[in-house]
C-alpha cells in the first residue's frame, strides 16, 4: 500500500492558478501510474488527469484539457497538478492516486476553493 500526501490546495479567485504536489514519504512511487482526482460533494470522483509511471504519457480528459498539467519527477518522488484559469465549478477536494497491477492507492485530498 502507497501512503500520498497530497499538498497546495487553498482558496484562489476565478481566473487564477493553482499547483498541486503529490509525495510518498514512506514509498516509492516510480513504478507507479500516478493520477488527480477530484470529488464535488454530492457528486462522483472526477478524473482530472494521468501519467505513465515514467512520466511519457499523460491523459487529460476532455472537460480539462489546456487547463490543467500533470507532472511528475521520480527522483524527487513527486507528483504535480498545475491548474490554470480556474474557475468557481473546478471547487473541489483534489485527490492523488496510485495504481499499478489492478491496485489503486489513494490520498486524503486536498480542498481547492475557488471564490471571489
Amino acid at each position: 500500500q502507497v501512503r500520498l500526501v497530497e499538498s497546495g490546495g487553498g482558496w484562489v479567485q476565478p481566473g487564477g492558478s493553482l499547483t498541486l504536489s503529490c509525495t510518498s514519504s514512506e514509498s516509492n512511487i516510480s513504478t507507479y501510474s500516478m493520477g488527480w482526482y477530484r470529488q464535488i460533494p454530492g457528486n462522483q470522483r472526477e478524473l482530472v488527469a494521468r501519467i505513465s509511471s515514467n512520466g511519457e504519457h499523460t491523459y487529460y480528459p476532455d472537460s480539462m484539457k489546456g487547463r490543467v498539467t500533470i507532472l511528475r519527477d521520480n527522483a524527487k518522488n513527486t507528483v504535480w497538478l498545475q491548474m490554470n484559469s480556474l474557475q468557481v465549478a473546478d471547487t473541489a477536494v483534489y485527490i492523488c492516486n496510485a495504481y499499478r497491477g489492478g491496485s489503486d492507492d489513494w490520498g486524503q485530498g486536498t480542498q481547492v476553493n475557488v471564490s471571489s
